[in-house]
Protein backbone atom coordinates (compact mmCIF):
# COMPACT_ATOMS: atom_id res chain seq x y z
CA UNK A 1 0.00 0.00 0.00
CA UNK A 2 2.78 2.41 0.61
CA UNK A 3 5.05 1.39 -2.42
CA UNK A 4 5.63 4.25 -4.67
CA UNK A 5 4.33 6.46 -1.99
CA UNK A 6 6.64 9.97 -1.62
CA UNK A 7 6.99 10.04 2.44
CA UNK A 8 7.77 13.03 4.10
CA UNK A 9 8.98 12.46 7.47
CA UNK A 10 9.23 16.03 9.99
CA UNK A 11 11.57 15.59 13.13
CA UNK A 12 11.56 17.63 15.96
CA UNK A 13 13.60 17.96 18.48
CA UNK A 14 12.74 14.60 21.60
CA UNK A 15 13.60 11.97 22.63
CA UNK A 16 11.36 9.90 20.55
CA UNK A 17 13.60 11.02 17.64
CA UNK A 18 15.55 7.93 17.69
CA UNK A 19 12.85 5.67 16.64
CA UNK A 20 12.51 7.82 13.39
CA UNK A 21 15.71 5.32 12.07
CA UNK A 22 13.36 2.30 12.69
CA UNK A 23 10.55 3.98 10.89
CA UNK A 24 12.68 5.11 7.83
CA UNK A 25 13.88 1.62 7.74
CA UNK A 26 10.27 -0.03 8.15
CA UNK A 27 9.12 2.55 5.16
CA UNK A 28 12.26 1.96 2.70
CA UNK A 29 11.26 -2.00 3.03
CA UNK A 30 7.74 -1.02 1.99
CA UNK A 31 8.71 0.57 -0.93
CA UNK A 32 8.14 3.94 -0.37
CA UNK A 33 10.19 6.64 -1.40
CA UNK A 34 11.49 8.63 1.68
CA UNK A 35 12.50 12.23 2.63
CA UNK A 36 13.47 13.75 6.11
CA UNK A 37 13.25 17.33 7.66
CA UNK A 38 15.02 17.77 10.69
CA UNK A 39 14.54 20.64 13.24
CA UNK A 40 18.23 22.07 14.76
CA UNK A 41 17.21 20.58 18.24
CA UNK A 42 16.46 17.17 17.03
CA UNK A 43 19.88 16.58 15.23
CA UNK A 44 20.25 16.24 18.78
CA UNK A 45 18.75 13.38 19.29
CA UNK A 46 19.60 11.43 15.62
CA UNK A 47 21.94 11.51 13.41
CA UNK A 48 21.62 13.37 10.27
CA UNK A 49 24.29 10.45 8.74
CA UNK A 50 22.19 7.86 9.87
CA UNK A 51 18.71 9.02 8.23
CA UNK A 52 20.61 9.71 4.76
CA UNK A 53 21.92 6.76 4.87
CA UNK A 54 18.85 5.02 5.78
CA UNK A 55 16.43 7.33 3.05
CA UNK A 56 18.96 7.16 0.38
CA UNK A 57 18.28 10.72 0.42
CA UNK A 58 19.98 14.27 1.98
CA UNK A 59 18.68 15.23 4.87
CA UNK A 60 17.66 18.65 5.19
CA UNK A 61 17.38 20.85 7.90
CA UNK A 62 17.66 24.63 7.20
CA UNK A 63 16.36 27.15 4.38
CA UNK A 64 19.94 27.30 3.23
CA UNK A 65 22.09 24.68 1.87
CA UNK A 66 25.87 25.28 1.01
CA UNK A 67 27.77 22.74 -1.71
CA UNK A 68 31.14 23.13 -3.26
CA UNK A 69 31.10 27.09 -2.53
CA UNK A 70 28.20 27.38 -3.82
CA UNK A 71 25.04 28.84 -2.02
CA UNK A 72 21.53 27.41 -2.75
CA UNK A 73 18.03 27.03 -0.87
CA UNK A 74 16.21 23.93 -0.25
CA UNK A 75 12.58 24.50 -1.59
CA UNK A 76 9.92 23.99 0.96
CA UNK A 77 7.19 24.36 -2.16
CA UNK A 78 8.66 21.62 -3.65
CA UNK A 79 8.95 19.06 -0.88
CA UNK A 80 5.34 19.79 0.46
CA UNK A 81 4.42 19.42 -3.71
CA UNK A 82 6.49 16.09 -3.83
CA UNK A 83 4.80 14.00 -1.40
CA UNK A 84 2.13 11.94 -1.03
CA UNK A 85 1.70 12.15 2.90
CA UNK A 86 3.77 13.99 5.39
CA UNK A 87 4.21 12.44 8.83
CA UNK A 88 5.73 14.67 11.95
CA UNK A 89 7.27 12.49 14.47
CA UNK A 90 7.83 12.92 16.75
CA UNK A 91 5.59 16.10 17.29
CA UNK A 92 6.78 18.15 20.20
CA UNK A 93 4.64 20.16 22.09
CA UNK A 94 6.63 23.22 20.83
CA UNK A 95 6.33 22.07 16.92
CA UNK A 96 2.22 21.41 17.61
CA UNK A 97 1.92 24.86 18.73
CA UNK A 98 3.46 26.16 15.62
CA UNK A 99 1.66 23.95 13.52
CA UNK A 100 -1.39 25.61 14.76
CA UNK A 101 -0.83 29.12 14.86
CA UNK A 102 1.06 29.07 11.78
CA UNK A 103 4.26 29.77 12.35
CA UNK A 104 7.29 29.42 10.29
CA UNK A 105 10.83 30.10 12.22
CA UNK A 106 11.49 26.68 10.10
CA UNK A 107 12.14 24.59 7.60
CA UNK A 108 9.93 21.43 8.57
CA UNK A 109 6.88 24.28 9.40
CA UNK A 110 7.53 25.94 6.34
CA UNK A 111 7.01 22.70 4.31
CA UNK A 112 3.83 21.68 6.79
CA UNK A 113 2.34 24.86 5.71
CA UNK A 114 3.24 24.17 1.87
CA UNK A 115 2.00 20.23 2.10
CA UNK A 116 -0.74 19.84 -0.16
CA UNK A 117 -0.97 16.22 0.97
CA UNK A 118 -2.59 14.75 4.40
CA UNK A 119 -0.82 15.27 7.20
CA UNK A 120 0.10 12.71 9.53
CA UNK A 121 1.35 13.75 13.16
CA UNK A 122 2.58 11.64 16.15
CA UNK A 123 2.91 13.53 19.54
CA UNK A 124 5.07 12.89 21.81
CA UNK A 125 6.03 14.47 24.76
CA UNK A 126 5.77 13.97 28.94
CA UNK A 127 2.65 12.83 30.34
CA UNK A 128 1.63 16.62 32.20
CA UNK A 129 2.52 18.03 28.63
CA UNK A 130 0.50 15.42 26.49
CA UNK A 131 -2.41 16.44 29.49
CA UNK A 132 -2.04 20.12 29.57
CA UNK A 133 -5.35 21.97 28.21
CA UNK A 134 -3.42 23.58 25.26
CA UNK A 135 -1.80 20.10 24.43
CA UNK A 136 -5.21 19.14 23.61
CA UNK A 137 -6.20 22.40 22.24
CA UNK A 138 -3.72 21.78 19.95
CA UNK A 139 -4.49 17.97 19.08
CA UNK A 140 -8.27 19.56 18.52
CA UNK A 141 -7.05 22.39 16.08
CA UNK A 142 -5.10 20.51 13.73
CA UNK A 143 -7.31 17.43 13.43
CA UNK A 144 -9.87 20.57 12.33
CA UNK A 145 -7.56 21.21 9.29
CA UNK A 146 -7.28 18.40 8.67
CA UNK A 147 -4.56 16.75 9.73
CA UNK A 148 -4.87 13.33 11.54
CA UNK A 149 -3.49 12.13 14.72
CA UNK A 150 -1.56 9.37 15.54
CA UNK A 151 -2.29 8.84 19.56
CA UNK A 152 0.62 8.81 21.94
CA UNK A 153 0.52 5.63 24.12
CA UNK A 154 1.19 4.69 27.53
CA UNK A 155 4.24 3.82 29.31
CA UNK A 156 7.90 4.55 30.74
CA UNK A 157 8.63 8.30 29.44
CA UNK A 158 11.70 9.97 29.95
CA UNK A 159 11.02 11.97 32.74
CA UNK A 160 10.50 8.33 34.73
CA UNK A 161 6.77 8.68 34.78
CA UNK A 162 4.93 6.04 33.51
CA UNK A 163 1.82 7.33 31.52
CA UNK A 164 0.31 8.94 28.50
CA UNK A 165 2.74 10.63 25.49
CA UNK A 166 5.19 8.26 24.59
CA UNK A 167 5.25 8.43 20.23
CA UNK A 168 3.54 5.29 18.69
CA UNK A 169 6.01 2.68 17.96
CA UNK A 170 7.08 2.69 13.96
CA UNK A 171 5.47 -0.96 12.89
CA UNK A 172 1.77 1.17 14.74
CA UNK A 173 2.91 4.22 12.97
CA UNK A 174 3.11 2.23 9.97
CA UNK A 175 0.00 0.47 11.02
CA UNK A 176 -2.07 3.58 11.44
CA UNK A 177 -1.11 5.57 8.10
CA UNK A 178 -1.53 1.98 6.33
CA UNK A 179 -5.24 1.29 8.05
CA UNK A 180 -6.25 5.40 7.16
CA UNK A 181 -5.59 5.22 3.35
CA UNK A 182 -7.65 1.78 3.25
CA UNK A 183 -10.61 3.45 4.43
CA UNK A 184 -12.93 4.52 1.37
CA UNK A 185 -11.13 2.22 -1.22
CA UNK A 186 -13.63 0.35 -4.10
CA UNK A 187 -12.51 -2.84 -2.33
CA UNK A 188 -12.51 -2.76 0.91
CA UNK A 189 -13.97 -5.55 2.98
CA UNK A 190 -13.87 -7.53 0.05
CA UNK A 191 -12.11 -10.78 -0.28
CA UNK A 192 -10.48 -11.40 -3.79
CA UNK A 193 -8.98 -15.06 -4.58
CA UNK A 194 -6.28 -14.68 -8.18
CA UNK A 195 -4.73 -17.63 -9.22
CA UNK A 196 -1.52 -16.95 -11.57
CA UNK A 197 1.39 -18.78 -13.18
CA UNK A 198 1.72 -22.22 -14.76
CA UNK A 199 0.92 -25.39 -13.63
CA UNK A 200 3.74 -28.29 -14.18
CA UNK A 201 2.31 -31.91 -14.47
CA UNK A 202 4.71 -34.14 -13.54
CA UNK A 203 6.27 -36.60 -16.30
CA UNK A 204 8.33 -38.20 -13.97
CA UNK A 205 10.69 -37.22 -10.66
CA UNK A 206 12.78 -34.53 -13.61
CA UNK A 207 10.25 -33.93 -16.02
CA UNK A 208 7.39 -31.96 -16.10
CA UNK A 209 4.72 -30.75 -18.97
CA UNK A 210 4.83 -27.34 -18.17
CA UNK A 211 4.18 -23.75 -20.34
CA UNK A 212 5.88 -20.59 -20.85
CA UNK A 213 3.15 -18.20 -17.97
CA UNK A 214 5.27 -16.05 -15.34
CA UNK A 215 2.81 -15.44 -13.14
CA UNK A 216 2.59 -12.07 -13.57
CA UNK A 217 -0.23 -10.92 -14.79
CA UNK A 218 -1.55 -12.76 -11.95
CA UNK A 219 0.74 -11.44 -9.48
CA UNK A 220 -0.23 -7.28 -10.96
CA UNK A 221 -3.74 -8.47 -10.14
CA UNK A 222 -3.14 -8.82 -6.42
CA UNK A 223 -1.43 -6.27 -5.78
CA UNK A 224 -3.24 -3.81 -7.35
CA UNK A 225 -6.86 -5.80 -5.75
CA UNK A 226 -4.99 -5.39 -2.24
CA UNK A 227 -3.89 -1.37 -2.80
CA UNK A 228 -7.71 -0.78 -3.76
CA UNK A 229 -8.26 -2.40 -0.21
CA UNK A 230 -8.92 -6.02 -1.05
CA UNK A 231 -7.97 -9.43 1.44
CA UNK A 232 -6.09 -11.18 -1.47
CA UNK A 233 -5.48 -14.73 -1.68
CA UNK A 234 -3.10 -15.30 -4.76
CA UNK A 235 -2.98 -19.01 -5.50
CA UNK A 236 0.43 -19.24 -7.51
CA UNK A 237 2.27 -22.00 -9.81
CA UNK A 238 6.00 -22.27 -9.63
CA UNK A 239 6.91 -18.39 -10.37
CA UNK A 240 9.75 -16.95 -9.68
CA UNK A 241 8.10 -13.27 -9.20
CA UNK A 242 7.92 -12.42 -5.38
CA UNK A 243 4.98 -10.23 -3.30
CA UNK A 244 5.11 -9.00 0.00
CA UNK A 245 2.09 -6.82 0.30
CA UNK A 246 0.03 -7.09 4.22
CA UNK A 247 -3.06 -7.89 2.26
CA UNK A 248 -2.08 -10.34 0.08
CA UNK A 249 -1.55 -14.08 1.13
CA UNK A 250 0.49 -16.19 -1.31
CA UNK A 251 -0.33 -19.75 -1.27
CA UNK A 252 2.40 -21.76 -3.81
CA UNK A 253 0.68 -24.58 -5.50
CA UNK A 254 2.76 -26.58 -8.49
CA UNK A 255 0.32 -29.28 -10.04
CA UNK A 256 -3.17 -28.63 -11.50
CA UNK A 257 -5.03 -31.09 -8.56
CA UNK A 258 -2.85 -28.65 -6.10
CA UNK A 259 -4.52 -25.76 -7.53
CA UNK A 260 -8.01 -26.90 -7.84
CA UNK A 261 -7.94 -28.38 -4.16
CA UNK A 262 -6.65 -24.78 -2.96
CA UNK A 263 -9.10 -22.84 -4.73
CA UNK A 264 -11.80 -24.50 -3.28
CA UNK A 265 -10.57 -24.39 -0.09
CA UNK A 266 -11.43 -20.51 -0.30
CA UNK A 267 -14.21 -20.37 -2.77
CA UNK A 268 -16.91 -20.24 -0.82
CA UNK A 269 -15.29 -16.64 1.37
CA UNK A 270 -14.47 -14.54 -1.69
CA UNK A 271 -16.38 -11.84 -3.51
CA UNK A 272 -14.74 -11.98 -6.78
CA UNK A 273 -12.37 -14.82 -7.89
CA UNK A 274 -10.11 -13.91 -10.98
CA UNK A 275 -8.61 -17.02 -12.60
CA UNK A 276 -6.08 -15.83 -14.27
CA UNK A 277 -3.71 -18.76 -14.49
CA UNK A 278 -2.29 -20.70 -17.41
CA UNK A 279 -3.39 -24.59 -15.99
CA UNK A 280 -2.54 -27.48 -17.99
CA UNK A 281 -5.53 -28.73 -20.09
CA UNK A 282 -3.88 -32.59 -19.73
CA UNK A 283 -1.60 -34.48 -17.49
CA UNK A 284 0.25 -37.92 -17.81
CA UNK A 285 -2.29 -40.57 -16.67
CA UNK A 286 0.92 -42.34 -15.04
CA UNK A 287 4.01 -40.10 -13.20
CA UNK A 288 7.25 -42.54 -13.73
CA UNK A 289 8.52 -43.27 -9.87
CA UNK A 290 12.21 -43.19 -11.39
CA UNK A 291 13.94 -41.50 -14.02
CA UNK A 292 12.29 -42.20 -17.90
CA UNK A 293 15.94 -43.55 -19.18
CA UNK A 294 16.62 -42.93 -23.14
CA UNK A 295 16.15 -46.05 -24.71
CA UNK A 296 14.46 -45.43 -27.70
CA UNK A 297 13.99 -42.67 -30.71
CA UNK A 298 10.61 -42.51 -29.67
CA UNK A 299 8.24 -41.88 -26.34
CA UNK A 300 4.62 -42.04 -25.94
CA UNK A 301 2.96 -40.50 -22.78
CA UNK A 302 -0.82 -41.32 -22.47
CA UNK A 303 -2.33 -37.92 -21.22
CA UNK A 304 -5.67 -37.72 -19.27
CA UNK A 305 -7.28 -34.15 -18.63
CA UNK A 306 -7.07 -32.13 -15.47
CA UNK A 307 -10.07 -31.05 -13.60
CA UNK A 308 -11.85 -27.78 -14.96
CA UNK A 309 -11.03 -25.51 -12.04
CA UNK A 310 -12.72 -22.32 -13.83
CA UNK A 311 -15.65 -24.66 -15.06
CA UNK A 312 -15.95 -26.19 -11.64
CA UNK A 313 -15.89 -22.12 -9.83
CA UNK A 314 -19.04 -21.32 -12.50
CA UNK A 315 -21.08 -24.92 -11.35
CA UNK A 316 -20.76 -23.51 -7.60
CA UNK A 317 -21.30 -19.48 -8.36
CA UNK A 318 -23.24 -18.27 -5.77
CA UNK A 319 -22.64 -14.75 -5.41
CA UNK A 320 -19.00 -14.44 -6.40
CA UNK A 321 -18.26 -12.06 -9.18
CA UNK A 322 -16.05 -14.75 -11.26
CA UNK A 323 -13.48 -13.83 -14.26
CA UNK A 324 -11.78 -15.88 -16.30
CA UNK A 325 -9.01 -15.82 -19.08
CA UNK A 326 -8.64 -16.69 -22.71
CA UNK A 327 -5.76 -16.97 -24.92
CA UNK A 328 -6.99 -17.61 -28.61
CA UNK A 329 -5.24 -17.63 -31.50
CA UNK A 330 -8.07 -17.19 -34.31
CA UNK A 331 -11.78 -16.57 -33.68
CA UNK A 332 -10.66 -14.42 -30.57
CA UNK A 333 -13.97 -13.11 -29.61
CA UNK A 334 -16.30 -15.69 -30.59
CA UNK A 335 -14.33 -18.20 -28.88
CA UNK A 336 -14.14 -16.15 -25.70
CA UNK A 337 -17.92 -15.52 -25.38
CA UNK A 338 -18.77 -19.36 -26.18
CA UNK A 339 -16.02 -20.28 -22.70
CA UNK A 340 -17.78 -17.43 -21.03
CA UNK A 341 -21.32 -19.06 -21.28
CA UNK A 342 -20.04 -22.38 -20.95
CA UNK A 343 -18.25 -21.82 -17.99
CA UNK A 344 -20.94 -19.46 -16.18
CA UNK A 345 -18.61 -16.25 -15.80
CA UNK A 346 -19.53 -12.72 -15.33
CA UNK A 347 -16.59 -11.28 -17.17
CA UNK A 348 -13.79 -13.06 -19.48
CA UNK A 349 -10.25 -10.92 -20.63
CA UNK A 350 -10.02 -12.03 -23.72
CA UNK A 351 -5.63 -12.01 -24.90
CA UNK A 352 -4.13 -12.70 -28.93
CA UNK A 353 -1.41 -13.90 -29.49
CA UNK A 354 -1.55 -12.54 -32.76
CA UNK A 355 -1.04 -8.87 -30.95
CA UNK A 356 2.37 -7.80 -30.61
CA UNK A 357 3.22 -7.34 -26.94
CA UNK A 358 0.75 -9.60 -25.83
CA UNK A 359 0.83 -13.19 -24.33
CA UNK A 360 3.18 -15.46 -22.03
CA UNK A 361 6.65 -14.35 -20.77
CA UNK A 362 6.25 -10.02 -21.72
CA UNK A 363 5.65 -7.04 -19.68
CA UNK A 364 3.32 -6.30 -20.87
CA UNK A 365 -0.53 -7.04 -22.55
CA UNK A 366 -3.13 -6.06 -24.61
CA UNK A 367 -6.74 -7.27 -23.50
CA UNK A 368 -10.37 -7.55 -24.34
CA UNK A 369 -12.63 -7.37 -21.36
CA UNK A 370 -16.34 -9.05 -22.33
CA UNK A 371 -18.72 -9.35 -19.69
CA UNK A 372 -21.72 -11.41 -19.55
CA UNK A 373 -24.17 -8.85 -20.91
CA UNK A 374 -21.76 -8.76 -24.32
CA UNK A 375 -20.02 -5.40 -23.10
CA UNK A 376 -17.27 -5.49 -25.10
CA UNK A 377 -14.14 -3.15 -24.55
CA UNK A 378 -10.96 -3.29 -25.92
CA UNK A 379 -7.74 -1.47 -24.76
CA UNK A 380 -4.55 -0.61 -26.02
CA UNK A 381 -1.22 -2.14 -25.35
CA UNK A 382 0.15 -1.30 -21.39
CA UNK A 383 1.93 -2.51 -19.36
CA UNK A 384 0.83 -5.54 -17.45
CA UNK A 385 0.54 -3.29 -14.15
CA UNK A 386 -2.05 -0.61 -15.93
CA UNK A 387 -3.90 -3.84 -17.51
CA UNK A 388 -4.44 -5.02 -14.30
CA UNK A 389 -6.29 -1.61 -12.76
CA UNK A 390 -7.82 -1.21 -16.23
CA UNK A 391 -9.16 -5.09 -15.52
CA UNK A 392 -9.71 -4.51 -11.72
CA UNK A 393 -11.49 -0.71 -12.48
CA UNK A 394 -14.04 -3.17 -15.23
CA UNK A 395 -14.76 -5.31 -11.94
CA UNK A 396 -15.43 -2.87 -9.56
CA UNK A 397 -17.86 -0.73 -11.84
CA UNK A 398 -20.04 -3.69 -12.74
CA UNK A 399 -20.07 -4.85 -8.89
CA UNK A 400 -20.95 -1.49 -7.78
CA UNK A 401 -23.49 -0.36 -10.47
Amino acid sequence: MLSGKNILIGISGGIAAYKTTFLVRLLIKAGANVKVILTESASSFVSPLTLATLSKNPVLSSFVKEENDTVDWNNHVELGLWADIMLIAPATANTLSKMVNGTSDNLLLATYLSAKCKVFFAPAMDLDMYQHPSSKASFEKLRSYGNIMIPATSGELASGLHGEGRMAEPEDIIGFIKKHLSEGLPLKGKKVLITAGPTYEAIDPVRFIGNHSSGLMGFELAKSAANLGAEVILISGPSHISIDHDLVTLIKVVSADEMYAAVHIHYKTIDIAICAAAVADYKPKTVAVQKIKKVSNELSIELIKNKDILFSLGEQKKNQYLVGFALETENEIENAKGKLKRKNLDAIVLNSLNDTGAGFGKLTNKITFIDKNSNIKTFDLKTKVAVAADILSEIITRIHA
